[in-house]
């Protein structure tokens, strides 16, 4: 069944385990539930958990423009991942000393990078 005029393809994707869903363009991919996927963000390229397979909805239910779907990750992408949630446990415990040290009245929440790294 072809879409109507008023859908659009979307595609939905989490970050972090329990975290929001959000919706990218698929742009013709069409990844399986539980697997991992490339998307673009506003900070750049993210890696995510795909948990929510290929689906028509109306456009008034999205916010567009919709960023798109980069790869399904690869066996590289998903090592790649893995790297980086390393080093946010090195960053973790580099910035609770620098805090300490600095004395600063704060208290680090979470770190995080960009799966490209950049941020």
């Amino acid at each position: 069944m072809a879409p109507s005029a008023e859908e659009i393809e979307i595609i939905g994707i989490r970050f972090k385990k329990n975290g929001k869903i959000y919706y990218f363009d698929p742009c013709g991919l069409h990844p399986q539930k539980g697997e991992f996927a490339i998307v673009e963000t506003a900070r750049g390229p993210e890696f995510g958990d795909v948990c929510m397979e290929n689906t028509m909805v109306n456009v008034s239910e999205t916010v567009m423009p919709l960023r798109p779907l980069i790869r399904i990750a690869t066996p590289a992408d998903v090592e790649h991942n893995a790297q980086n949630r390393e080093k946010e446990k090195d960053a973790l415990v580099i910035c609770q000393k620098k805090i300490a040290e600095h004395k600063l009245d704060m208290k680090l929440i979470d770190v995080e990078y960009t799966f490209d790294r950049s941020k």
